[in-house]
């Protein structure tokens, strides 16, 4: 049986890379990255959304759907072998064929023991030029998804669930102690205004620093970078405290590999100084369900 008196200080690797059209070559760069996490001291890592293939979504053509796996399946063996190999914690982010002509956006989780704990499928789902996910991608029908792992209990959202903070507050409130959000977001290449690209990074950041102070969450945001077909991904990926501040962000323009030490007391403390959580009114809140509320 598994022993879940979790550390306190808890390391976590930020694996942020620019990918090519070759899946091996992009496997084989993060095997590497996670090798360097671990050397760091990575206990838990995180590799950025799709990280074996480019971001194919910038367009609607059939043949992508040739990238798809199943999960589990090879790339999660593969992980599986390397999670036990080095002792850590891997959250991978695949293009699952769930079977033929059902597809979805989806992170495996595999457990420091090479033990495949689980998968969490995206539940919502872009529709924007240069972001056309509703083509390939069934929203995901896990529900939220926390996972009891050798070193922290974690939360794992998908990108586009950034926004939303309803996704983060219930995987928070089902026990996550830090939330993992896999991303490819960048810039439109066309867009040469360092102002609307300094707000639309700015913006992401923010939602995301909002959803660890209402919940009293570490949350850590790993994105992509380089430049594929008009979109400049632009890296950024960071580590929140609980409370909104900002341990690390990584460069916009690079690849970069990082591990940032997480004091998961800092839940604890935060939550008891500001009770957000002790003063919700949950009987006031039954209308967010709605799409809208009309006069």
């Amino acid at each position: 049986m598994k022993n879940f008196n979790h550390p306190k200080l808890v390391r976590i690797g930020l694996i942020q890379s620019a990918s090519c059209d070759d899946p091996e070559r992009n496997m084989a760069v993060a095997e590497r990255q996670i090798r360097q996490a671990v050397q760091q001291g990575a206990q838990i890592v995180c590799l950025q959304e799709l990280f074996r293939t480019l971001y194919f979504c910038h367009t609607e053509d059939h043949r992508y759907f040739r990238l798809a796996e199943t999960v589990p399946g090879s790339t999660t063996g593969k992980l599986q072998t390397l999670a036990a190999e080095l002792d850590v914690v891997i959250i991978a982010s695949l293009f699952e064929e769930r079977t033929p002509g059902l597809y979805h956006n989806t992170v495996a989780v595999i457990d420091a023991d090479g033990a495949y704990l689980g998968k969490y499928r995206k539940s919502h789902i872009p529709d924007d030029p240069g972001f056309y996910e509703k083509f390939y991608f069934t929203p995901g029908d896990t529900g939220y998804q926390v996972f009891e792992t050798k070193y922290a209990r974690i939360g794992v959202l998908i990108c586009w669930d950034q926004w939303y903070p309803e996704a983060a507050r219930i995987t928070a409130l089902m026990g996550a102690e830090i939330l993992f959000y896999p991303t490819a977001i960048g810039w439109d290449t066309t867009e040469t205004s360092d102002a609307v690209n300094r707000e639309q990074y700015e913006a992401w950041q923010t939602i995301q620093r909002s959803h660890a102070i209402a919940n009293g969450v570490h949350v850590v945001s790993v994105n992509r970078t380089g430049t594929e077909a008009g979109t400049q991904f632009w890296g950024g990926s960071f580590v929140s405290n609980p409370f909104g501040t900002v341990l690390y962000r990584a460069p916009h323009d690079m690849p970069e590999t990082r591990v940032v030490e997480a004091d998961l007391d800092l839940n604890r403390k935060y939550r008891e100084v500001w009770p957000f959580l002790r003063d919700r009114r949950i009987d006031t809140y039954q209308q967010v369900v709605n799409r809208l509320i009309d006069s």
